[in-house]
Parts: C-alpha cells; structure tokens; sequence
C-alpha cells in the first residue's frame, strides 16, 4: 500500500554529500572488487577523483567511493560501501548525490549463505531527496578462484523514496512525494583476471521489480577494468548504466556515465 503525504521534500543532499566526503576517503573501482569470503581481517579501498574548469566553460566534478569489510573469521562478516558524486556546469548544479550500501552477512564462507542489508540513497538529477530500503537475502557464490569470482543473490525488500515532485510518468502514484513498496530483487556481481595479466574486469548489476500491482522496475549495470600499478594503488575504469521506470515528468528514466580514476586498497 503507497504512503500518500502532503509534505514538501527536504533538499538534504548537499548536507549528505559534504559530510561523507569530511568524513571518508574515496573510491571508483566496482563493488565486486571486495569480496565477503576473502580471508583477509580487514580491507578498505579509497580514492577521490575531481575535475575543475573556468573560463570558457565552468565545470566543477568530485567523485569518491570508500569501502571497508570487517572479517573477524567469526560467523558475521559486515561490508559498507559509500559513494558521492557532486557536477557542477557553469553554476548549475546536475549531480548531488550519495549511495551508501551496508551489508551483514551469516558465513559468507560457504557457497550459500543469507545476508541482510540496508541501502540510504539521494539522486539529485532523478528528483529523489531521499530514498532507503532494506530486507533478507540470499547468495549463492557460483566460482570462488584465485583469478575468478562470480555470486549471484537474491533477495525482499521494502522500500520508501521521497522525491521532489508529485507528478510521474505512471499517473497512479500522481498527487503525493512519496512512493513505497515492496521489491524483489536480483543481484549479480563478479571479476575476472585477464589471462596473465594484471587487468581485471569487474562487473555488477541488480534488477528490481516493483511489488504493489504498479509497473515499477529498477536496473542497474557497471562495468569497468581495474589496473594495479603499486602496492595497492589502482587505476579504474568504470562505465555505468540506469534505468528507472517510474520518474517525475521532468526526468528521463536512463542514465549512462563513464568514470575514471586512482583508488587505494589496504588488506590485514
């Protein structure tokens, strides 16, 4: 059942992405690249990338990612993932936004094993000012191998987005900023060792139909090529694609970007 409220959304993303950048060092390179059933105690993968102009043209980039598993060799393992990204066009604002993906799993060990996990986002150029969801899961790691990963999940969730309009492109959800619902959803992520060398690709991608009787599905696919140069410090390479059905009348459902940068990881 949608939750209907005559409230005007908050613009919170600005706040949310200054405090993740004080707060993290960040990353581009893909979720894949951490894996919960490595042995390591501890990871952490951070970079920030950025690009200023004037003149001409005022342009005004910064992306960042961090990332961090805690493995204690204990049946509970948890993996954070933060991301921001803010673009700027000669005074414009077109990008302000923030991902965080937090993840508790039971004996990521084995070849099957459950998860819980909860998502916080915003998407400025989607009109989103706030979105979260959370629920179970399950993943079935189909090739763990030294040069080779590939998992795929699945799992239930709910979910609630407060956008900054009330009129979208699927007229039933029209007269309220707020839509929420069930989804399923299907995960699948992985990396690959190109023959001998030191490339590797990396991959991730989920879809998401909506559960409430309204056509309301999500996808979503990266890819990129990671190249270790020294003693953790990587360049990355990233292509991503969006697609979103249902959206505010103002706001194409797809969205494609293409990202490149360093990145650091740390194992203990």
């Amino acid at each position: 059942m949608k939750k209907w409220s005559k409230k005007k959304g908050k613009d919170i993303c600005l706040k949310a992405c200054i405090t993740l950048f004080l707060l993290h060092i960040f990353s581009l390179s893909s979720m894949a690249q951490l894996n919960e059933s490595d042995t390591a105690k501890f990871q952490f993968r951070g970079g920030l990338t950025g690009a200023l102009q004037r003149g001409n043209v005022d342009l005004l980039v910064i992306r960042g990612r961090l990332e961090i598993v805690t493995n204690s060799q204990k049946p509970f393992v948890f993996k954070s993932q933060n991301n921001s990204l803010y673009q700027e066009f000669s005074g414009f604002k077109a990008d302000n936004d923030v991902n965080s993906r937090n993840y508790l799993y039971y004996k990521p060990f084995r070849k099957f094993y459950p998860f819980s996990m909860l998502y916080v986002q915003t998407n400025y150029r989607r009109e989103i000012d706030s979105r979260w969801f959370g629920g179970l899961g399950y993943t079935w790691q189909v090739v763990q191998k030294p040069k080779t990963i590939l998992k795929i999940s699945g799992s239930l969730v709910y979910e609630s987005t407060r956008f900054r309009s009330d009129q979208f492109n699927e007229t039933e959800y029209n007269g309220s900023t707020e839509i929420s619902l069930p989804r399923a959803t299907l995960f699948l992520a992985g990396w690959h060792r190109l023959a001998d060398s030191k490339l590797r690709l990396f991959y991730s991608g989920y879809w998401q139909p909506g559960l409430d009787g309204t056509p309301n599905n999500r996808f979503q696919l990266d890819l990129g090529i990671d190249v270790p140069l020294w003693k953790g410090l990587n360049a990355t390479v990233q292509n991503s694609f969006s697609r979103e059905q249902v959206v505010t009348t103002t706001v194409l459902q797809k969205d494609r970007i293409l990202t490149f940068g360093l990145s650091y990881q740390l194992k203990k």
